[in-house]
């Protein structure tokens, strides 16, 4: 049995970038766990019908996936900058001590979303062998309506060397999917269930398998 830590910036990346992987981990008997970084809040302007919608969302995504702990840091979104480093750090430190996990999903470096990339940093701060020796696999995920509208620089660009075969659960990740309903739309909108499809469709082409959702893998520990 492994441990499992997803770390989303916003509710909704981790099931975008690695609901599939999630539910095929938890199917094989895997502890899963949901790090939330950041919240909305009424003095940035969201109302409390918003927030309180918000808040079921994720009550309502934790039960699908069945993780076994969900922590929200509750940053406020849209605001993370270098300077939040300061905190973000050991706030991130403390979670990946308390759960001591095997695995770890993060953002991926170079998402447009500035909230992603500072994220990205902190994590990375938090996976040090000598002072995490339990993590054994970081793997970066790819958040559609944010990769790919990052700029294609060649040393930022994502690429994607580790794939999950998710074809068995495809079907249940755009179940969960449809429960973000504030943050979906119709095509060609990217977050929309034909384009998450589309992405993971195209993604198993690569690797021989209907359905795959790609990751790039930056530390593996055997």
């Amino acid at each position: 049995m492994k441990k499992v830590l997803v770390v989303s910036a916003h509710p909704d990346d981790e099931t975008l970038g690695v609901g599939g992987t999630l539910l095929k981990h938890k199917a094989n008997g895997d502890q899963i766990f949901w790090l939330i970084i950041t919240g909305i809040f009424e003095n940035q302007g969201f109302t409390k019908e918003k927030i309180e919608s918000r808040a079921i969302e994720i009550e309502k995504v934790a039960s699908k996936f069945n993780f076994n702990e969900v922590v929200n840091l509750n940053y406020p979104t849209m605001t993370l900058s270098s300077s939040s480093l300061f905190t973000l750090i050991p706030d991130i430190s403390k979670v990946f001590l308390n759960f001591k996990p095997d695995v770890i999903y993060t953002l991926n470096r170079s998402d447009a979303h500035s909230d992603h990339r500072v994220i990205f940093d902190a994590v990375m701060a938090c996976t040090k062998s000598f002072r995490y020796p339990f993590i054994k696999k970081v793997l970066m995920y790819e958040c559609i309506s944010e990769t790919e509208f990052a700029p294609a620089l060649f040393e930022k660009v994502f690429l994607p060397n580790y794939f999950v075969d998710v074809s068995d659960f495809i079907d249940e990740k755009l179940k969960i999917m449809e429960i973000f309903e504030s943050e979906m739309g119709n095509h060609p909108f990217p977050r929309s269930l034909e384009n998450i499809k589309a992405l993971a469709h195209f993604r198993g082409a690569s690797v021989g398998v209907k359905y795959a959702e790609a990751f790039q893998l930056l530390k593996c520990i055997e």
